[in-house]
Order: C-alpha cells, then structure tokens, then sequence
C-alpha cells in the first residue's frame, strides 16, 4: 500500500478530547475516528489491525476445536425475559438501560444484543440432542452494542464493539470443567501472541451467571478496575469479587450507650479525627434502595461498601438488585433518616439492615445518632441493633490480608482483556436445552461463555506498546509490517519503487510512504503509525552502500546494499516473528 493512497491523515497534536495514550494514538496516527460518543470508525490501519487480532484468535479458537458461525445481533425480546425456575430477575431486567430495545414494524419487541448466551443455547437445543454430540464449542466475530452510561478511554470502553464469543456446551461438570481448562489455555496464548502483560484473576459473573468466572486482566494504569494479588501466593481478584481478612479489633467490656456532640463530623475521617479515635472503631451506615426496599448496609469505618458484592448479597436473598441505587434525599425523608447521621440503631423492621463481617471483630464502635451533630458511642451488637444479612460486602484495599496464605494484597490498575465464565444449567433450564444419555435418559446441557473484546485488546497492545513518538506494534499485530520511507525522491524514486515492488512480490506487507514530504515528516508518521521494521531509501543511505533498516523499538540501525536488500528484510521479519 503506498501513502499517498491511503485513507489516513496523521495529526501532530491530539484531540482535545482524547483520553489516555491509546486513545491519543490512535486517532492521531489514523487508526480510528469518533462518529459519536462511545462509537468509532476504523480506518484501513484500524481495520487491519482488527483482521491481525482476529486471525489469531481464530488461530487459536480452532486449535481447541472451536467452530465457527455467526448468530443474530437482532433477537426477540421474550428470549431475554425468561426468569430462573429459582427465582430472580431476568436478563432483560439485569441489563435493564444498557440494552438497546426497539420494535419492529409489526410492534414486536426486539433487543439488539450485547452478548448471545441465548441464541446459542437455543441453537443448542435443535442440534445436541445425544450425549454423541457433545462436547461442542462455538464461537463468532460478532458486533455488540451496549448502551453505557459513561463511554471512556477512546475503544476501552465504548457502546459498539466488535466481541469474540465462544459458548461451550458439554453432558456434565467433568467435561465443562475440561472445556473450560481448555478455552483459558487458548486465551493464555492468544495473549502471550499480542505480547501484552496480562493476569488472570477471580471475577464477579455479573449478568452473565455462573458460579466461577476468571478475568484477563492487562496491566495498566489506563484500566478502571482494580485488581489485589497476593505476593505471597496465586491469589488474584478482582475488587468486585476480591477476599480479605478483616483486621481484629481487641475486644473491651462493653459500656453502655453514649449520645455525644459531634459538629460537622458527617464524614468518618471528621468524626475519627474529633473522638481522638481509629476510623476502624466507627459504623459507616450507608443507604440504598432495591426493588423498591430501603436497605441499610453497614460496614466499619476503615472499610467501603462494595457494591458488586452488595448486589449480588440481596439477589441471593430475593431482593431484586437490577435498581439498586445510593437512596436520594426524598426516600431518606420518607424513612426519617438523617444523611451522614444515620446508623442501624431503632430501625423499622420493613428496613432490611446488612452487615458486613468485619462489624464481628470489635465492639463499642461509634454509630450515628440520627439526628444532627450527635453520635452514639460504645454501640454492640447485638445488644443495640439488629442485623437481617452477615455477608462480605467490603472492597479490598491494598496491604490487606491475603485469606489463603496470611500474605499481603498489592492493589493494581487493569483492564479486562477477556472474562470466560462457568455457566452451568443456567440458560439449558430456562430453554429446556436437554440431551439423552445412553440409556436414553434426559440431562441438561452444561455450558460456559467466554469473550474477547477485539476493539478493546487493540487498545490494550497500544497502551502497553508505545513510546513519547508514537506505537510500537507488536509484529503479529502491526497492520504492515514494513515501513519503506522513500526519501530524496527525485534522485531514488526507482530503487524505491523497485524495492517496494520486490518485496511485495516477495509477500511481505509493505506501507511505502512515497509523498512528496519532507524526511522530518516521513520519519514523524512512520514513528507515530508505529510498524515494526522501517526501511530507508535516501541519497544518504545508497552513498553509505545501500539501504537503511530499522527496528521501531530499537535504536541502532545497518546498512544493506540494494542487491540484498530483500533477503536481508526477509531474514529480519523471519527473527521477529
């Protein structure tokens, strides 16, 4: 491909509106280009790129087994509002604003699909009739659009993206587990192949379901997530999934309750600091709403809510968690709750109240008193309050205590590159997903979900992979892999040309960059747009012997003569790959 045909245009100084390094890159050196927010369109580099990745996904997806199809993005709405025989909401409900919805034109409800667990289980349930058809793995290169509320970071979090999905589907534990094993392999290498620093870490299911899930996790502080791994031994999670070991108070002789003036201290930092006392000897009370119930959710005062872990504590306990939202000022009022004074003391009954673990290791704690200015002290439990839920509704932090191995937890910025879940029966019991088993007894199909976002890991590699000039592509990734700069040429025009021609023929992708610019522009672009082996065609480097060639992501350079030049660059591509 030659420059000056390319559908590109570099810029020098980035958008004001971009956000962290791969989004700056990326539409600056011509990769990608915003429609509207949380929405880009690929440029021929762009899509490139796209087609390297995917190619080694496939690679890997059909090492394992995997085939390949393409199932419908628009799918009717009544598959998605299938509610668990064991109760809860549906997936319609989990999703709730981030599925896009519409009707057709005979007023059928559709949802424009984020994710296809039940398209495919329904696909399933015409075609896996025996135990003889199974296992099976499908997967698809598929466009997903989700409707999120906060689109962020250029492709690291957008509404329409391109998603590898794979759904395993197996007669029993054993084999899902097998698959399982198997898909997390194929992901360990597809990633290991785009040359990015990853781990894999415990996860939230979220509205996927499932009892287990593991998250690749990139490694960068452009990521929204944090991650807590134990340097001690292979524990890693998630913060929305993460375990720790609460910090034990000494236990005292319990005092009877105390009303003390406490101006201004609405914040735990404030009241710590005005009682002279640990923020781990306070209640933090924080309120929530849910499926139309007012909860009260208390943790200690060192610790913060963690909300994923709240959510999924109340759906476990039949409370519809799919609104769940910080309690607004009226429905306090309507409660006679006071914000930042309230605590669990002298609640209704209709409140439900949950508590945190760590409020069983210590006592006399200090408790909001409901009313402006005054806290209660030397609260217990269960003397003074009452408590409907125990449960881990605390986030990790870092140097907390590893609940395995007594280690310690480093925290760390990330960004998901790819999340496979266990699934189970989950979507075989809501579409009656059975097969037959020798005897000819009926069993559910076992099934598993696992996804690549493909937009997203182009980012990550670009995250991971540049420098103050521009990016450095990984070769396997790099949309050519060979930038040839025709410099001076008015006097090389046609060693270039025939260079380009050659190593074309040769069948090496090739990015010739023949404009009439400057070498101080050339050079700037092919630094920015990042390909892995720059060649050098000038009267500088054809007077030195020969031509130029570069690694991006190396300093030195040699020279070639012309005459050898394509088997010099072959050789060079050969020990890269």
């Amino acid at each position: 491909m030659r420059v000056s045909q390319l559908l590109t245009t570099t810029l020098r100084e980035a958008p004001r509106d971009a956000e962290g390094s791969s989004h700056e890159l990326l539409l600056r050196a011509g990769f990608i280009r915003q429609l509207t927010s949380g929405v880009y369109s690929y440029l021929p580099l762009g899509n490139q790129v796209l087609r390297n990745i995917m190619q080694i996904v496939r690679e890997e997806m059909d090492r394992i087994g995997g085939q390949e199809v393409i199932l419908p993005v628009l799918q009717p709405e009544e598959i998605w509002d299938q509610h668990p025989a064991f109760g809860g909401p549906s997936r319609l409900e989990l999703y709730g604003p981030v599925l896009f919805r519409l009707r057709d034109r005979k007023e059928r409800a559709m949802v424009i699909a984020p994710t296809h667990e039940e398209a495919s289980a329904l696909l399933a349930k015409e075609f896996l009739r025996s135990y003889r058809d199974l296992p099976q793995l499908l997967y698809q290169f598929q466009v997903k659009l989700r409707d999120e509320p906060r689109p962020r970071g250029g492709l690291l979090r957008v509404r329409e993206f391109l998603m590898k999905d794979l759904y395993s589907f197996d007669a029993d534990q054993a084999g899902l587990d097998r698959s399982f094993e198997r898909v997390k392999a194929a992901y360990q290498a597809i990633f290991l192949r785009c040359e990015l620093a990853f781990l894999g870490v415990q996860a939230d299911s979220g509205a996927i379901g499932g009892k287990e899930s593991l998250e690749f996790v990139a490694l960068t502080e452009a990521g929204e997530d944090t991650i807590l791994k134990c340097v001690n031994c292979d524990y890693a999670a998630n913060q929305e999934k993460a375990e720790f070991v609460r910090t034990a108070l000494p236990a005292e002789p319990k005092q009877p309750l105390e009303e003390v003036y406490t101006p201004g201290c609405m914040a735990i930092s404030d009241l710590a600091a005005y009682l002279n006392i640990s923020a781990a000897k306070t209640m933090k009370a924080v309120c929530y709403v849910a499926g139309d119930r007012m909860v009260l959710v208390v943790v200690r005062g060192d610790l913060e809510v963690n909300e994923v872990k709240l959510s999924n504590t109340l759906n476990r306990a039949g409370v519809n968690s799919t609104d769940l939202h910080l309690a607004t000022p009226e429905e306090l009022t309507r409660e006679g709750i006071v914000a930042g004074y309230t605590s669990p003391l002298q609640k209704d009954e209709h409140i439900l109240i949950i508590a945190d673990t760590s409020l069983q290791q210590g006592n006399n704690f200090v408790a909001g008193a409901n009313r402006v200015d005054y806290h209660v002290q030397h609260v217990n439990y269960p003397r003074d309050f009452r408590v409907d839920l125990w449960a881990d509704i605390a986030s990790a932090y870092d140097h907390a205590t590893c609940v395995y191995c007594g280690g310690t937890l480093h925290a760390f910025r990330g960004c998901e590159l790819g999340h496979i879940f266990k699934i189970g029966t989950r979507y075989a019991d809501l579409f009656d997903v059975t097969y037959l088993d020798a005897e000819g007894n009926a069993h559910p199909v076992q099934m598993g979900s696992y996804g690549i976002g493909i937009g997203r890991l182009m980012a990550l590699i670009v995250e991971q992979w540049h420098d103050d000039k521009g990016i450095i592509w990984p070769l396997q990734i790099a949309p050519y892999q060979i930038a040839l700069l025709g410099l001076d040429l008015d006097k090389t025009s046609s060693v270039a040309e025939q260079l380009y021609t050659d190593l074309t023929v040769a069948g090496l992708s090739v990015l010739f960059d023949d404009r009439a610019e400057t070498a101080g522009v050339k050079f700037n672009d092919a630094d920015l747009i990042g390909l892995p082996l720059r060649v050098v065609v000038s009267k500088r480097s054809l007077k030195n012997g020969g031509v130029e060639l570069k690694w991006r992501a190396r300093r030195e350079s040699r020279i070639v003569p012309v005459e050898d030049a394509v088997q010099a660059i072959q050789a060079e591509i050969r020990n890269g790959l």
